[in-house]
C-alpha cells in the first residue's frame, strides 16, 4: 500500500468534496486524529477503515490507490527540504491527465508556438544575453508591442500552447512548477496563495516560461537542487519579458522627478511586476546600491521597515481574479490587471459537459468544486 498516493488522494478527494477532517472522520466513524494520521501517511489503516472512509468521500475504495503518471520532465521552484513535493506532483500528474482526457474526447490541442524558438536557443551560449533574446522572441511570436505590458499572463501562454494550473498550496515554500512537452505539458503551474504577492505569481509563471525555453535539458523531477545560473538567466527572461528594456527606460525616465520610493512603485504598477523586479533591473546599470536607497527611503516614507516577503502597494488578489474588463472600471486604461484563471480548461469542461462527454460531477471533480458550486457554474453559461 503507497501511503503517499492514499495520502494525495484522500487530501484531493476532500477538498474536491468540500469536505473538513472533522466531518469526513465523524462521517466515517473514526476519530480525527485518527483520519489525520490516515491523511498525512503517518499510519497504515485496516481496510475496513479505508472501506469507511471511501463511503464518507463517496467515491469506490479503488479511488484511493488510483495510480498517478510519475513525472519526470518537470522543474520544481521550491524552499529547500519541501515536504509536500510529492503531493504537489501527484495533484500535477492528474490535472494533467485530465487537461488530457478533455483534449483528446474535444479534438481539441494546442499547438505549442514557443517549440522551434526552444530548439533555436539550445544553440546558443547560456547567459544575461540569451535570455534577453529569448524574452523579445518570446514577445514577438505572442504579437506583443514593445511597449505593451502584460494583463494576462494566464491567456497568453494558454494561447500559446503552454497549459496553466492555478495551484493554492498551504505552503508559501513553494512557488512554482514547470512540466516538459513529453510529460503533457508544456505546462506551468504556480502557487496562488494569499500568502504569495500577486507580483510573484506573475513573475513565477514567466520565469518557468522562461525554463520551458532555455533549459529543457534540465527538466528532470528527482533533481531537488536548484542550479543558479539557470535561476539567474530565468530570471533575467522573465524581467526582460515583462519590462522590455525601451518601454522600462521610457518609464522610468518619465518619472525622474519623483522620489526613488514613488519612481518605483509607480515602474512596478505600469508592468505589473514586484518592487524587486525593477531593482534588479536598476542594480544593472545604477552606480549605488538601489536596494540599500530604497530600504532607507521606505523606511523615512513610512515609519517602518520592509519586509522580505512584503509588496508595497501590491495588486489586490480580488482584482486580479477579475476579467481585464472588470477590473479597467476601477483604474485607468494602461494600468488594467491581469488574472490568472484557467480559461482554457474551463472552455473544454463547459463544451464537454454541453455535449455529454462529461457529467457536471467528473466537471466538479476536475475543477475541484463541489457538485452545488458547479451547477451554479453551468446555470450561468448563457
Amino acid at each position: 500500500m503507497d501511503m503517499q498516493v492514499v495520502s494525495a488522494n484522500l487530501k484531493l478527494l476532500r477538498n474536491e468534496k468540500s469536505l473538513s477532517q472533522q466531518k469526513t472522520a465523524e462521517l466515517a466513524g473514526i476519530s480525527r486524529a485518527a483520519y489525520i494520521a490516515v491523511e498525512n501517511g503517518e499510519s497504515v489503516p485496516k481496510v475496513s477503515t479505508l472501506q469507511n472512509i471511501a463511503l464518507a468521500l463517496n467515491v469506490r475504495i479503488q479511488d484511493l490507490f488510483a495510480p498517478v503518471n510519475e513525472l519526470k520532465a518537470v522543474r520544481f521552484r521550491a524552499q529547500k527540504n519541501l515536504k509536500k513535493r510529492r503531493s504537489i506532483l501527484i495533484d500535477v500528474s492528474r490535472w494533467l491527465q485530465n487537461y488530457y482526457e478533455l483534449e483528446k474526447r474535444l479534438n481539441d490541442q494546442k499547438d505549442y508556438k514557443f517549440h522551434d524558438l526552444a530548439q533555436e536557443l539550445i544553440k546558443l551560449s547560456p547567459g544575461k544575453e540569451r535570455a534577453v533574446y529569448a524574452s523579445e522572441k518570446a514577445r514577438l511570436i505572442l504579437g506583443l508591442c514593445e511597449n505593451e505590458p502584460i494583463r494576462d499572463i494566464a491567456g497568453l501562454l494558454e494561447n500559446a500552447g503552454v497549459k496553466v494550473y492555478s495551484y493554492k498550496s498551504t505552503s508559501d515554500s513553494f512557488f512554482a512548477l514547470s512540466v516538459g512537452e513529453t510529460d503533457g505539458g508544456p505546462a506551468v503551474v504556480v502557487n496562488v496563495s494569499d500568502r504569495i504577492a500577486v507580483e510573484r505569481w506573475i513573475f513565477s509563471a514567466v520565469h518557468e516560461l522562461g525554463h520551458l525555453l532555455l533549459h529543457l535539458d534540465s527538466f528532470n523531477s528527482n533533481k531537488e537542487e536548484e542550479d543558479d545560473q539557470e535561476e539567474y538567466e530565468a530570471n533575467y527572461f522573465a524581467s526582460y519579458f515583462l519590462m522590455p528594456e525601451k518601454a522600462f527606460r521610457t518609464e522610468w525616465d518619465e518619472a525622474y522627478g519623483l522620489p526613488f520610493v514613488d519612481r518605483v512603485i509607480k515602474v512596478k504598477k505600469i508592468f505589473h511586476v514586484s518592487y524587486k523586479t525593477v531593482l534588479y533591473r536598476l542594480a544593472e546599470t545604477e552606480d549605488f546600491n538601489v536596494w540599500a536607497k530604497f530600504q532607507g527611503e521606505y523606511k523615512r516614507k513610512t515609519g517602518k521597515s520592509i519586509g522580505y516577503k512584503s509588496e508595497p502597494e501590491a495588486i489586490s488578489a480580488d482584482l486580479f481574479w477579475q476579467s481585464p474588463e472588470s477590473s479597467r472600471r476601477n483604474e485607468p486604461e494602461s494600468m488594467s490587471r491581469s488574472y490568472f484563471t484557467e480559461e482554457r480548461l474551463r472552455k473544454l469542461i463547459r463544451i464537454a459537459v454541453e455535449q455529454n462527454h462529461i457529467t457536471v460531477n467528473r466537471a466538479a471533480e476536475i475543477l475541484k468544486l463541489s457538485t452545488s458550486e458547479m451547477r451554479e457554474i453551468t446555470s450561468s453559461w448563457a
